[in-house]
């Protein structure tokens, strides 16, 4: 008697994205995108370094303290506990000054470097080398960007880490040179449980706005532990009944077996420490401050005509009103105060968003005088441009104006090694200064050496 063959499933599309990250190479990646991944590491960890003292950031150390954890994963500035726990602090610490990187799609955007920070720790968990980081990182870039691409969720009331979590546990899985199975099942996981709501960013803003990727990529490094330890996951998460598109999405086609590594090469690095899509105003409104001298004192009003998604995030749009600013989150998301406290104090840094410069009159008084309005023909420049009008009206009635596409750091002038070792070192000015020249050369050869060379660099670099 013969018996017959069990039926062949097809491969479902999780299992294809899990062969694309478990089989992705170094040898995959460009120069360009090698020295573009450096970049983004050491943008990731001046960040981290310029928030350490940071409330959020100290309140969640000192809640990990409390909890404990076997020390197998570094923290930024000091100690060691489990690789999902630090994840999450040392996420927290790369996202609170707002101040990495960002990519524009056309309906979404991410901070793709969010995952610097889980993937480090998964890496230093498997003991895995700085190429193999790098690799896992450009594998996270991909996916995240990838899905921005095609499957935006900002629309339908979800927050950008829906997309990435898919990135997280994927290249977290990579770090950990998990095999495709185990790989698709960790993404299977933490796509599944991890739909957060938009809310995060809308209306009065909470620490929870510089935290919520932090606690998605947690939970993406724990969906790859527990794939390791054998646990299964909904490997339908995309397609299924029920799955992503059924549920958020909508229909969408990526087809991983044609990817390729190099979308890290598009994403913007910020100039300023302000929401991305402020980047180009402020560039125009300090252009117009240098070419006019008109002072503070002398402006009646700044109007700003920009895209329709600049405006409807931290323009007064549909994400709710920009004009009553109290708190640090609500400051880098509003572009009446970020473009009243960079016209009077000539830039934006973390020091623009201390709780005594918030609550000073001369800015809450100037960005009630700012007003935003959102224009179609910039619109759809977006996100090939960051189109803006940026006008002033003085108190004795003249007008100075100026348009402005870009700015330093945008694709059309991306950020070279150079000009991030600059921003990282005005980030970590007040750290020891060999530990900081150390940390920069560990992260320009990162792909020679294994990242425990680099995490003790990480933990004893610190504000003094």
């Amino acid at each position: 008697m013969t018996t017959a063959a069990a039926p062949t499933r097809s491969r479902t599309e999780v299992e294809s994205l899990a062969a694309f990250a478990s089989g992705s190479r170094w040898q995959d990646l460009s120069a360009d995108a090698v020295e573009a991944l450096k970049i983004r590491v050491l943008d990731a960890f001046g960040c981290a370094i310029g928030a350490l003292d940071a409330p959020p950031v100290q309140a969640v150390r000192t809640l990990n303290a409390s909890l404990g954890g076997n020390p197998l994963s570094t923290l930024i500035g000091g100690g060691k506990t489990a690789p999902d726990r630090a994840a999450f602090l040392n996420g927290a610490a790369v996202r609170y000054l707002d101040f990495n990187d960002a990519y524009l799609a056309p309906h979404e955007t991410c901070h793709p470097s969010d995952n610097v920070a889980p993937l480090l720790a998964a890496a230093e968990y498997a003991k895995a080398s700085g190429r193999d980081f790098l690799v896992a990182l450009a594998v996270a870039y991909q996916v995240q960007c990838r899905l921005s691409d095609v499957a935006p969720v900002r629309a339908k009331g979800f927050d950008h880490t829906v997309q990435g979590v898919y990135a997280a546990a994927a290249g977290a899985a990579r770090a950990m040179a998990l095999p495709a199975e185990q790989t698709a099942n960790a993404i299977a996981i933490a796509g599944t449980a991890q739909n957060a709501l938009r809310v995060t960013r809308t209306g009065a803003l909470s620490n929870w706005k510089g935290l919520a990727y932090p606690h998605a990529a947690m939970n993406a490094v724990y969906a790859a532990l527990l794939a390791q330890s054998g646990i299964t996951g909904p490997l339908a998460v995309f397609e299924g009944n029920k799955g992503l598109k059924d549920a958020i999405t909508g229909a969408f086609e990526i087809d991983w077996q044609h990817e390729d590594l190099e979308r890290v090469t598009r994403a913007i690095i910020k100039r300023y420490n302000a929401e991305i899509h402020s980047q180009s105003a402020i560039e125009g409104l300090l252009a117009l401050k240098r070419r006019t001298g008109v002072p503070a004192d002398g402006i009646d009003a700044i109007s700003l005509d920009t895209f329709d998604v600049a405006f409807n995030i931290i323009g007064g749009g549909e994400e709710g009103g920009k004009k009553d600013i109290r708190t640090k989150e609500e400051a880098d998301h509003s572009l009446p105060y970020m473009l009243a406290a960079a016209y009077l104090d000539g830039g934006l840094g973390p020091a623009q968003y201390r709780p005594e410069r918030i609550a000073r009159k001369d800015v809450q008084d100037l960005l009630q005088r700012v007003d935003v309005r959102p224009d179609p023909a910039f619109s759809a420049r977006f996100p090939r441009e960051m189109a803006c009008r940026v006008t002033l009206r003085t108190k004795d009635g003249r007008t100075h104006s100026v348009e402005q596409t870009d700015y330093p750091g945008f694709t059309t002038h991306p950020m070279n090694w150079d000009e991030a070792v600059e921003k990282f070192q005005s980030l970590a000015k007040d750290a020891d200064p060999v530990r900081v020249r150390g940390l920069i050369t560990a992260v320009s050869r990162l792909e020679e050496i294994p990242v425990s060379d680099l995490t003790p660099l990480l933990a004893t670099v610190r504000p003094h």
